[in-house]
Parts: structure tokens; C-alpha cells; sequence
């Protein structure tokens, strides 16, 4: 039977407003009110609850149960600045010993598929960040929203990284299943531990829908499932806010997560965390993947965040700053051009069905994309 490998994603963005004419006004105006009132909401609903329900959990399990999480560095600016004590709730979660923590970019940006330089230097943020504030040094990579394809599995190793996530995509899969650890071409070392979207999904998605077939889910039929699975590992993979933002507690989400890991281990599995996978099993099999992939929408490609002409224009007026940044050398500037590159940006212009309007804090993905347009011009102004 497979070994459960689970992981979180925990991110907050920052919002912005409209540019303010005062002089001594911020490079980049951000609804900070705004960004307050929703990690509050998250945090109240999903960040603490759930963190002193895993941490019991792993006291109860004697670190039998025990799963990954990957903060971004935009995520801890706005616990430090607004509610510090989310932030401290991390920190006992993560010293309780159950808990991986991953690298990412440090901006939850799509800075790998625009420049190399800004790519390192928001890696290296986000490792200063982790070790700063958790005293930890991860040893596996999760790029923003998954995004993945053999030219970022090469460059994670090279960074030092053993093991890197990606979505397990059909097209790249050819059938076969995403349940084992495999490697992309031309890499010699770094293991791919690929996301099984059907299982994770169930939990993500489809868990509180009444028509579901399966609805309500049990943690003993989800074990079952699990048990039943082909492979080495199942990897599931899920955004924290899952937990009592998107699936409500009304739902029973909570209760549900209280008996699962129980659940998992009297149907004769193990949890193992991404580091110990990639520990425990080799990588035999090959996971060819060319072009960028990511685990977003029914597509599980880039059109999220480049699937129309705004964003495009956008991502391109960002990144053609960065050689005025790199010459203007002020850490204030390259932090303000940074904060613009935040992935969800340019999905909060998607035009596409549900897409960027789910958590989209405008009312349009055209306001959206006017907003962060007089950014980038005010920001040029001020370079």
C-alpha cells in the first residue's frame, strides 16, 4: 500500500488601491486595510483553528502524522505586520516537529518564466525568510501555484534542492500514474513527487458538494480509497485555506481532518512528508514535461495568468522594469517592482469562467488590470 504524502499551501497577496498623489506617498499603493481584514478572516476561519488541530493531532499520533507546508514570503510580511500572533501560531506548529517546511519564491511569483536573476534572487528572500523565522532549511522545492516543466526541475537542482512538486498531468503521464517518484530528463539527481489531482481534489473541491456520488465523505472510505491506490506514495496536495475558508466548518471539513489521520493509520498507511519520500524511494521512471504546467484549472497550464491580452501586457510591463531596478540599486524600489510581480495579479485579470474572480478583491479583472497599470506607471515615475 502507498505511503500519504500531504502538503499545504499557505499565501496571502497584497491588494493594492489607487495610486496617492502625496509626496511622501508608498512606491506601490496597497489596500493594506484591506489585506488586514482578509488575513484576519483567513486566519480566524482556517490558520488557527487548523494549526492547533494539527499540532494535537501530531502530539496524539506521536509525530506518526505529519504533512508539509509551504509559506510565502508576502504570507509572513502580513502575519508580522497585522497579526503577529498567527504568525507565532505557525512557528509552535512548526517547532511541534510534524511539520515540513518548503521552498518557494519568496513573491509567490512567476518570476522563473521571465528572468533567471530576479528568479535567484527571490529564492534566496524566501530561504533568509524561512530560517529567520523558523530556524529551518528546506530541502525540497515548490514553485508558485505548482508551476513546473523540465528547464525548473533542472535549475532546482542545481540550486541544491532534492526534491521539487509539480502537478501530475495526463498529457505528460501518457497513463501512467502519478503514484511513484520520477525524475525529468537531462536531471541526475532531484526526484519529482507529482500531485494525484483526482484524490487531492476531492478534498479541495468536491468534498462539500451535495451532488457529489460520494457526498458525505468519510475519513474511513477516503482512507479506503487511499489503501486501494497503486504505487509508492499518494501525494496530496492542497491550499490550507481548504480548511474552514473554502470548505466551511458547516461542512464538517474540521471534523473530518480530526479523524483522518487515525483513520489513515488503521487502514495500514503512513504519513511521510516530501523530504522522506524522496528519501525513501528512488526516482525510476521518467516525467518528460517541456512546457510549463501548474495545478490550475481544468487546462493545468499558464492560461490563468497569461490567457489574455491584459495579462500579457502587464507581465511584460513589469518585467521590462528590471533592468532600470537592477541600475537604480534602492532597496525600497526593487521590494515596491517585486510586490507587483505576485502571481495573483495578473490572475485577478483572468477572463476566463470562475477563474480570477473567485477571490478577485475588485470588481472587474479590467479593474484589476487598471489598478495594476497606474501601479507600474507610478512606479516608473519614481524611477
Amino acid at each position: 500500500m502507498p505511503d500519504i504524502c500531504l502538503y499545504f499551501q499557505v499565501h496571502q497577496p497584497n491588494r493594492l488601491a489607487a495610486p496617492g498623489g502625496a509626496a511622501d506617498a508608498p512606491l506601490v499603493a496597497e489596500d493594506d486595510a484591506l489585506n488586514a481584514a482578509i488575513l484576519s478572516r483567513v486566519a480566524d476561519q482556517c490558520y488557527l483553528p487548523a494549526n492547533r488541530m494539527f499540532k494535537r493531532l501530531i502530539g496524539e499520533q506521536d509525530g506518526r502524522f505529519r504533512f508539509a507546508l509551504s509559506i510565502s514570503g508576502t504570507a509572513i510580511e502580513q502575519m508580522e505586520r497585522h497579526r503577529p500572533d498567527v504568525l507565532e501560531s505557525f512557528q509552535d506548529l512548526v517547532a511541534c516537529g510534524g511539520v515540513e517546511l518548503l521552498a518557494e519564491t519568496y513573491h509567490h511569483s512567476l518570476a522563473f518564466i521571465h528572468s533567471n536573476r530576479e528568479f535567484d534572487r527571490q529564492m534566496d528572500l524566501h530561504l533568509e525568510k524561512i530560517e529567520e523565522v523558523f530556524h529551518v532549511r528546506p530541502r525540497v522545492f515548490r514553485n508558485t501555484e505548482l508551476i513546473y516543466n523540465d528547464a525548473i526541475a533542472a535549475k532546482a537542482e542545481t540550486m541544491g534542492f532534492d526534491g521539487i512538486l509539480a502537478e501530475g498531468v495526463e498529457r505528460n503521464l501518457k497513463g501512467k500514474s502519478p503514484n511513484f517518484l520520477y525524475r525529468a530528463p537531462e536531471t541526475a539527481r532531484i526526484k519529482t513527487l507529482l500531485r494525484n489531482s483526482w484524490l487531492s481534489d476531492d478534498l479541495g473541491f468536491r468534498f462539500s458538494d451535495p451532488s457529489w456520488q460520494d457526498h458525505p465523505l468519510t475519513p474511513e472510505k477516503y482512507a479506503s480509497w487511499l489503501a486501494d491506490s497503486p504505487g509508492d506514495l499518494v501525494n496530496l496536495f492542497l491550499g490550507y485555506e481548504t480548511i474552514g475558508s473554502h470548505q466551511l466548518e458547516a461542512t464538517g471539513i474540521f471534523g473530518f481532518w480530526e479523524a483522518l489521520p487515525e483513520a489513515i493509520l488503521e487502514a495500514g498507511l503512513q504519513w511521510v512528508t516530501p523530504t522522506e519520500a524522496v528519501d525513501l524511494y528512488r526516482a525510476a521512471r521518467e516525467y518528460p514535461c517541456r512546457l510549463l504546467t501548474s495545478w490550475t484549472d481544468n487546462e493545468r497550464d499558464l492560461s490563468a495568468w497569461t490567457g489574455n491580452a491584459m495579462q500579457r501586457e502587464a507581465l511584460a510591463r513589469i518585467h521590462e522594469l528590471e533592468r532600470a531596478v537592477i541600475r537604480r540599486n534602492d532597496p525600497e524600489v526593487t521590494a515596491a517592482w517585486a510586490s507587483l510581480q505576485t502571481s495573483n495579479h495578473f490572475h485577478w485579470m483572468s477572463t476566463k469562467p470562475g477563474a480570477g474572480a473567485i477571490h478577485r478583491p475588485y470588481p472587474s479583472a479590467k479593474d484589476a488590470h487598471r489598478l495594476f497599470m497606474d501601479a507600474v506607471a507610478a512606479l516608473e515615475e519614481r524611477i
